[in-house]
């Protein structure tokens, strides 16, 4: 991955996370955030 796909990447999670947060509000993100976590922790534990 070049250093300009990464930008671009990012960028646009950037971007959609704010389209996110103004259309529905943030409280969902914790919820998701939570999920995330502990899919990187299930993940770990099977590495």
């Amino acid at each position: 991955m070049t250093n300009r796909i990464a930008l671009v990447l990012g960028l646009l999670i950037l971007v959609i996370l704010l389209a996110d947060v103004l259309l529905y509000g943030a409280d969902h993100l914790v919820f998701l955030g939570k999920k995330l976590f502990d899919l990187i922790d299930w993940l770990a534990f099977w590495r």
